[in-house]
């Protein structure tokens, strides 16, 4: 009997939409304009589908007042706010190819992004926390030619973008929406690189307006959802999979603070009979650790997406019971695929929910090759996963160089993720190319060690890296933050845990016990800085202890991902 190759299509009866952006928002607004589009807790602001389509016309044609044309970039910087959403909308309506700035993003970062994508209209936050942007932006302005404006939300800059827009004819906007293709260009998200400066990856209408409907589908949204959504704006996993998947069903976003804030965003769920509840697990694990969680009213929640790193068993099953969220969905993608590939199913189990990342999407190819050679490799088998389809990006912004590394001659996106595809299709994600530990001639895949170190009953959260090792070449660090500070945890402790229940050579070497992990303002763990701060804090005798590591200085736990830590969370 010959195996099955690792290909998989998703089918679907749901045509493509093929449709702008600002089309799609116009039929919704025509057809629930009475209905709740866009709840902002902090600022107690509430738009229906058409106050909240008047609004974005209004900023629309503030856009054009200041000059902006079919494919100018309107940068975007700042945390999650109604105007942010606002601008995406009329950035979309006027042609404009909308750039997503980090909130994390300091003076060199922010220079590089304005040059790179020649931006000529930035509108930006005025202050969040310790970040004074008006301050960087004077800083890089004389740097930036192309920048001629800069708008600060909140502030008289913003009032008088709406009073200019007063002054325009409606009918401009109708004549700019006449020229529009689904298949422009209409958002450039900067991807956090590991080495180097980031890459643009250029979206079309047509790439993320469908991802965010399907994505919708998947989860059976309707215009009697309502979203909470903490994840941040600047990522594909807020304006993509929570405002478009919203706005192409009907539903309601709410806004539960500016940046991630556990008990914030469960006070929203409740206020606001959220069905819906989107996170990265470490937020899952930061809003169930809450010494108040049990006070909160979560019965109006059934489903939600989590997504960005895979989730504990044991976190699932507490989602699932404890958060009334029974259809959760899993889901995988990249910010090149604008952003998910494939997702659970909302009647799938706790295996497939915990062990994959469900099966393709609607319209969407994917299969697993060998990294060599290149081949598509039997079900079963381990090797890079790839993705073709309507969702793959149109390039990296001006690097058709780096495009050309990532997109092969037959439009098959290359993700540098390892990959098993199962008979039935699922997929499990078994680490990144790069994140696999090569111990003595042994690959080793740091999720299946993070997944059983997670039933220790002293450990919160785990993350499983390699580090140099003069024998084996690279050995096994756990840094791990424990669920009670006051408690300890020994690496000869660690080691009989897993001894009989590990392969030998899967056993960690080294452990750390940490306060946080470094994260991206998306709620990834960063591997590399946590392979870093091992190297270093290991000069030490093999096997001895390394030292706790606090906190890293600067870490950008104010903006909308959480730092897996400790209480408080």
């Amino acid at each position: 009997m010959t195996t099955a190759l690792s290909y998989a299509s998703g089918p679907g009866t749901t045509p493509l939409l093929g449709d702008t952006i600002g089309a799609n928002l116009a039929r919704a607004v025509e057809r629930y304009g009475e209905r709740e589009a866009l709840v902002d807790l902090a600022s107690g602001r509430r738009w229906t589908y058409a106050e909240f389509g008047r609004a974005v016309t209004e900023v629309a044609l503030g856009l054009l007042a200041k000059g902006v044309g079919k494919g100018d970039r309107v940068g975007i910087w700042a945390v999650n706010r109604p105007e942010w959403v606002l601008t995406q909308y009329a950035c979309a309506r006027v042609g404009a190819i909308m750039v997503n700035i980090n909130p994390a993003y300091r003076v060199h970062e922010l220079r590089y992004v304005l040059e790179q994508a020649g931006i000529s209209v930035l509108i930006s936050s005025v202050e969040h926390k310790t970040s004074d942007y008006r301050r960087m932006v004077e800083q890089v302005r004389a740097d930036c030619p192309a920048l001629r404006d800069v708008v600060y939300l909140g502030d008289r800059t913003w009032q008088g973008l709406i009073a200019a827009g007063a002054e325009v004819p409606e009918e401009r906007l109708v004549e700019r929406e006449a020229r529009l293709s689904c298949d422009d260009p209409v958002n450039i998200q900067y991807t956090s690189g590991t080495t180097g400066f980031p890459k643009g990856a250029t979206l079309s209408h047509h790439n993320i307006l469908n991802n965010g409907y399907f994505v919708g589908e998947a989860v059976g949204y309707t215009e009697q959802d309502r979203i909470c959504v903490p994840v941040p704006f600047y990522h594909c996993f807020g304006m993509v999979m929570g405002n478009l998947a919203a706005t192409s069903h009907g539903a309601c976003v709410v806004i539960p603070a500016p940046s991630f804030d556990a008990a914030a965003t469960l006070r929203a769920v409740e206020r606001e009979r959220c069905t819906s509840l989107y996170g990265v697990p470490t937020m899952f694990i930061a809003e169930l650790d809450l010494p108040e969680f049990t006070s909160y009213d979560l019965s109006s929640l059934r489903t939600g997406i989590m997504a960005g790193s895979p989730c504990p068993v044991e976190v699932m099953k507490r989602v699932l019971a404890e958060m009334h969220m029974t259809e959760v969905s899993i889901a995988y993608g990249m910010t090149e695929t604008s952003p998910v590939s494939t997702q659970t199913r909302r009647d799938d189990d706790l295996e497939r929910r915990t062990g994959t990342v469900g099966q393709v999407l609607p319209h969407i190819e994917v299969k697993v090759v060998d990294p060599t050679t290149g081949l598509t490799v039997p079900r079963g088998t381990s090797g890079e996963l790839c993705t073709r389809g309507y969702s793959v990006m149109l390039g990296y912004w001006e690097q058709p160089e780096r495009t050309a590394e990532a997109i092969d001659a037959a439009r098959w996106m290359h993700t540098g993720d390892l990959a098993v595809m199962g008979e039935d299709g699922y997929v499990r994600i078994v680490g990144r190319i790069k994140d696999m530990i090569i111990r003595g001639g042994e690959n080793v895949y740091p999720r299946e060690i993070e997944e059983f170190l997670h039933t220790h009953p002293k450990i919160a959260d785990v993350q499983v890296v390699g580090v140099p090792d003069e024998k084996y070449g690279e050995e096994i660090l756990a840094c791990v933050i424990l669920r009670d500070p006051a408690e300890q945890l020994g690496r000869d402790e660690l080691a009989r845990y897993c001894r009989g229940r590990l392969a030998h050579f899967k056993v960690p070497r080294h452990l750390q016990i940490m306060d946080a992990f470094p994260m991206t303002v998306s709620g990834k763990v960063r591997k590399v800085e946590l392979r870093e701060q091992g190297a270093r804090a290991l000069r030490l005798p093999p096997g001895t202890d390394a030292r706790p590591v606090p906190a890293p200085a600067g870490a950008p736990r104010s903006e909308a991902a959480p730092e897996a830590r400790r209480d408080p969370r």
